[in-house]
């Protein structure tokens, strides 16, 4: 599902259900960081990560741990990019060389509506409008939840270039369908603030693309080189 989503520059492993990857092994460091951990957020955490080493081993590159970083970005090996996200039932995981994608950042979410109130908190006055007017025309689509995942996606691929915060106000989101489709479209996210610096170059935009499938709505968003 992510797969679809993402240039073939990259790399994807995914799970659906329990595959066992949540009682794969950590390393000593990874140990530490979750010992505390309740179970749920254990099995997120190491499966998500078995995801992870599957995909660097397709890169030919040898698994090793994939720490916390600043804000709970995780830490790649040097000359990878990557995301990785988990909701109940699927985790995922996208890598690529950092020489073919400045970064990256993908995210799934249940496709359900969002809690009272949170679109309110995450979503700008012009989005909250062309949000209603999506619903209105294609009903089978949670624009709210698919929106909120955009965000995610938007601020994955946004940190590792900047190390800064990007607050969901600071970023206006458009999200389109594939012509004749209703199910999967690109986004476009316009940024409020400074952008990154890319090779020399400021990038104003981030683009990426969206599906919903199999009780799911996933996002990717990808910068490449200018």
């Amino acid at each position: 599902m992510i797969e679809e989503l993402l240039p073939d520059s990259v790399v994807t492993v995914e799970t659906h259900g329990d595959e066992g990857l949540q009682d794969a092994p950590l390393y000593p460091e990874e140990e530490a960081r979750i010992a505390r951990a309740v179970p749920k957020r254990r099995r997120e955490f190491t499966a998500v990560r078995a995801c992870a080493r599957r995909a660097m081993d397709k890169l030919g590159v040898p698994p090793q741990p994939i720490l916390p970083g600043a804000h709970g970005a995780p830490t790649w090996p040097a000359g990878l990019i990557g995301s990785m996200t988990h909701c109940d039932g699927y985790c995922a995981a996208a890598l690529a060389r950092g020489s073919d994608l400045a970064s990256l950042g993908i995210d799934a979410e249940p496709h359900a509506p969002l809690p009272d109130g949170v679109l309110t908190a995450v979503a700008l006055p012009a989005e909250r409008e062309r949000l209603a007017r999506l619903s209105t025309e294609r009903p089978t689509v949670h624009w709210d939840r698919l929106l909120f995942s955009a965000k995610e996606s938007v601020y994955k691929a946004w940190f590792p270039l900047t190390g800064k915060w990007l607050d969901f106000s600071e970023a206006d989101i458009e999200v389109f369908t594939d012509p004749g489709e209703e199910t999967r479209g690109s986004l476009r996210a316009r940024l409020l603030v400074p952008g990154p610096v890319v090779d020399g170059e400021r990038l104003d935009f981030f683009a990426g693309r969206w599906t919903v499938a199999r009780g799911l709505v996933a996002t990717a968003v990808t910068v490449p080189h200018p």
